[in-house]
């Protein structure tokens, strides 16, 4: 069981607040180059592949850390680790706002991921730990994953809204501020939380996988130039290594990090797949599609904005909702990549034939089903595990999001290059129809 060793101390409300803060935060944060990918690139006198950086560090450094937040997090207090991670991202973001070029901003974003990481599982595991009955914790999850479609769109005005009023690292100032505060209010609001049997680190796991992400994320990244590079081939070689080893010590260890075991739980197999599913062909696709609709059809930032914040809000609001469908957990997800693939249908022909009345019952459809899949991952992250693994549940579904974020990123960059923006996006909504087919028969045996 979960150790909790107090009430929240102003309420169940203000510590909800503050922990919906935390996921809000940090997609505040990665969704501002999404809008400004072409000004910072531009400050920095970057190319393709610098562009890419700009928008996919941040994935990178949330991958990586992931499951290794979430051991530290129910091993050793997921509130300190909250705090911790909210002094480290003010102190990355600052770094970004006054980087001098595009390898130190690329940097600090990777910083700004792992802090993120941090933010993300401890949060989401104090979640957990103080809403435990069905009622509640569905309540609070669906608060929670909806903070990740407000993030967005409220990213995307902020962007656009500092940008003009300060300069592309305007938004910067006021998340590293933000981050400050939440660190500070963290402490007086919420209880400290533990698992009451805290495991041993795992070295071995941490260094493997991190390895392998790295070199996947690179590879991919660089693959986008020339796919025959031997340095591109070295690095997919590299990152299958890696891998594989990881899945071995994985296996070995008496503790590890992350429980092989699990895979095992149809409930635990949904919600990993379902968040891999999601950062590939949800979440990749509408972080680049920005940038494709700045290039392509000259829309500026304020037009960019609006799109993104279609989408976001929509999202918002029906995470909001999801709550009032008495849907297993599992089942939403099937719902919400069915109909988020219907949104990715429905953007087809966007880019080549410019119109809103076309652009926003698309981004309308597109943003509901995202705004119904974060609740229900929120919900499976935490429901398949054992109460006392809630960081690392936390931990896997995150890594699993973010890893299929980033990979994705650079494979939809290389799809629009390759077979254009609609080709991608046919893509993306047949991924997410197949998972969608292929969880409800998972969902049966669970």
């Amino acid at each position: 069981m979960t150790t909790t060793l107090a009430r929240p101390r102003a309420g169940t409300g203000a510590a909800l607040a503050v922990l919906c803060a935390a996921p809000l935060l940090v997609i505040l944060n990665y969704s501002t180059p999404l809008i400004l990918a072409p000004q910072t690139a531009a400050h920095f006198d970057a190319g393709a592949t610098g562009q890419t950086w700009i928008i996919n560090a941040v994935s990178l450094g949330l991958a990586v850390p992931l499951l290794t937040s979430g051991s530290l997090a129910d091993n050793h207090g997921r509130r300190k680790v909250l705090v911790i991670g909210a002094w480290l991202f003010a102190a990355a973001v600052l770094l970004a706002a006054l980087a001098p070029n595009t390898v130190v901003f690329a940097a600090a974003r990777v910083v700004q991921g792992a802090a993120s990481a941090a933010l993300l599982t401890s949060s989401l595991g104090i979640t957990g730990a103080i809403f435990t009955g069905a009622a509640e914790r569905r309540r609070a999850t669906s608060l929670y994953g909806a903070m990740m479609g407000l993030g967005v769109g409220a990213g995307a005005i902020l962007a656009a809204l500092l940008d003009a009023a300060l300069g592309w690292n305007g938004p910067y100032w006021l998340y590293a501020a933000s981050a400050a505060g939440l660190a500070l209010a963290a402490p007086a609001i919420l209880p400290e939380s533990r698992a009451e049997r805290p495991r041993r680190a795992d070295a071995a796991g941490t260094v493997t996988l991190g390895l392998g992400v790295a070199a996947l994320m690179s590879g991919l990244t660089l693959g986008r130039q020339d796919w025959s590079d031997p340095v591109v081939i070295a690095l997919l070689a590299a990152a299958a290594g890696f891998t594989a080893a990881f899945v071995l010590v994985e296996l070995r260890g008496r503790e590890p990090m992350l429980d092989p075991a699990l895979f095992a739980r149809p409930a635990f197999l949904v919600a990993s797949l379902g968040a891999l599913v999601t950062g590939v062909a949800v979440i990749s696709m509408m972080s680049y599609l920005p940038t494709v609709l700045q290039h392509e059809r000259t829309v500026g930032p304020v037009a960019t904005a609006v799109v993104v914040t279609i989408w976001s809000v929509s999202a918002f609001a029906v995470s909001l909702q999801v709550k009032r469908i008495r849907l297993s957990a599992g089942g939403l997800l099937v719902a919400a990549l069915v109909v988020a693939g219907a949104g990715s249908a429905l953007l087809v022909g966007l880019v080549d034939g410019w119109s809103w009345w076309h652009a926003v019952p698309a981004l309308l459809v597109a943003g509901a089903g995202y705004g119904a899949v974060n609740p229900a991952l929120t919900r499976l992250s935490i429901d398949s595990v054992p109460a006392d693994r809630g960081g690392m549940g936390s931990g896997v579904n995150n890594t699993m999001r973010y890893i299929g974020t980033a990979a994705g990123i650079p494979i939809v960059a290389t799809l629009v290059d390759a077979i254009g923006t609609d080709g991608a996006l046919w893509i993306c909504a047949a991924l997410a129809a197949a998972a969608a087919a292929a969880f409800a028969a998972l969902n049966r045996r669970a």
